[in-house]
């Protein structure tokens, strides 16, 4: 059974960093696609970005390339989302998720999620 936890979220200011990391167990990851998601409060949950565990490829929202950058560490089974120029839009619930196969966009083809963690950027 996949099980995920998210974790390094808090309250940060406009124009900070924050690096978010998910723990994934309970199988190998080798041919599967691990995703961030984030739902600000009254919003839908929305894609951030994903990463292929095998070959490293990954995939963005368009809206977050380029201040977002996703990567894993396979020895350690995680899975990270660095966030950087961090702004008030960016508050949300951060969740990490995992779907055998390719990335895609859409959270009803992730089979697998995680609690997530928090991120409040104050302006």
């Amino acid at each position: 059974q996949v099980q995920l936890v998210e974790s390094g979220g808090g309250m940060v200011q406009t124009g900070d960093s924050l690096r978010l990391s998910c723990a994934a167990s309970g199988r190998s990851f080798t041919s599967y696609t691990m995703g961030w998601f984030r739902q600000a409060p009254g919003k839908e949950r929305e894609f951030v970005a994903a990463i292929v565990w095998g070959d490293g490829s990954t995939a963005y929202s368009p809206s977050l390339k380029g201040r977002f950058t996703i990567s894993r560490d396979d020895a350690k089974s995680t899975m990270y989302l660095q966030m950087n120029s961090l702004k008030p839009e960016d508050t949300a619930v951060y969740y990490c998720a995992a779907r055998r196969g390719l990335p895609r966009p859409s959270l009803s083809e992730y089979e697998n999620w995680g609690q997530g963690t928090q991120v409040t950027v104050s302006s």
